[in-house]
């Protein structure tokens, strides 16, 4: 089986951890992961299409094998500013994203931050909240904002880390959130998702303030103004059995000059792992 080099980059004090599945002199694709999740769980994305790209995948910061960060750092922007220095660091003209979730939202932002970076986008359902819970949030007052994640801060800050005495726990607990998941795909995520701990145990590895939402982040205003400067053809991936709104349907696509949805039966959230051949389909039609 094929299996990447792991690398490191600096970004804002961190160290971030990158993955590389070789190839060099082809036209680079970058996949980002979701929230609490890892580079490894694209393993079988990238070896489907290492054979014509060469493929990066980064540890976001607080996750994975990368730094987490000091405070709570977990700002959009600071995921843009980290998938920045990538790009620079490693001298890329331009590249090609893909991104689930989270990632799917920095991909995103940055496609509109940096037009001419990007020649081609997939989104997994990464465009944040859908139009109604964002009117929702739109009538909380900046008190209320900030109470909130005071709240959030305070519970965080007590919270014991979730432990699991063997590999199999870990694996049981990734079955039990994703039903759709098989025992080998279930078990390769858990693995290169947890870390021991000094007790034995093993713990996640990514940073549990990962799941605060900042109040004052990059507004959905923001989030349209950017979906409007991207150039690039842009493919919106909606999994069926999903909570999250199609932006078909919610009337989010039109804010992009160049945009298709794709919607994928049988599928939630994380559509690439929940039926993984129909969403290659998908996504190597819009690549070639």
């Amino acid at each position: 089986m094929l299996e990447p080099t792991a690398r490191q980059y600096r970004s804002s004090r961190l160290t971030l951890n990158y993955v590389d599945w070789g190839n060099e002199g082809a036209p680079v694709l970058i996949l980002i992961h979701g929230r609490m999740d890892h580079c490894r769980s694209w393993d079988w994305v990238a070896r489907r299409l290492a054979h014509r790209y060469r493929v990066i995948a980064p540890d976001l910061r607080g996750h994975g094998d990368s730094d987490w960060a000091i405070g709570n750092a977990y700002a959009m922007y600071d995921y843009i500013y980290d998938l920045m220095g990538l790009i620079e660091q490693l001298k890329l003209a331009s590249v090609s994203i893909i991104g689930h979730s989270l990632g799917g939202g920095i991909a995103t932002k940055f496609a509109g931050v940096c037009p001419e970076r990007v020649n081609q986008l997939v989104s997994i359902e990464g465009l944040g909240s859908a139009p109604a819970m964002v009117a929702k949030e739109e009538t909380m007052s900046t008190a209320d904002h900030m109470l909130t994640l005071a709240r959030q801060l305070e519970r965080l800050a007590v919270k014991p880390l979730r432990e699991f005495a063997t590999e199999e726990a870990a694996t049981a607990r990734m079955k039990q959130a994703n039903s759709h998941l098989s025992d080998e795909r279930a078990r390769h995520l858990a693995l290169h998702g947890i870390r021991n701990n000094k007790d034995g145990n093993f713990c996640w590895k990514y940073d549990p303030y990962v799941g605060v939402h900042p109040p004052f982040d990059i507004s959905a205003k923001d989030s349209r103004e950017l979906w409007s400067n991207i150039v690039c053809p842009v493919l919106l991936v909606w999994g069926q059995e999903s909570w999250a709104s199609n932006p078909l349907e919610d009337g989010r696509i039109k804010f992009f000059q160049n945009a298709q949805v794709v919607s994928i039966p049988s599928a939630g959230h994380w559509v690439h792992h929940d039926q993984f051949e129909e969403f290659m389909a998908a996504v190597e039609t819009f690549l070639e």
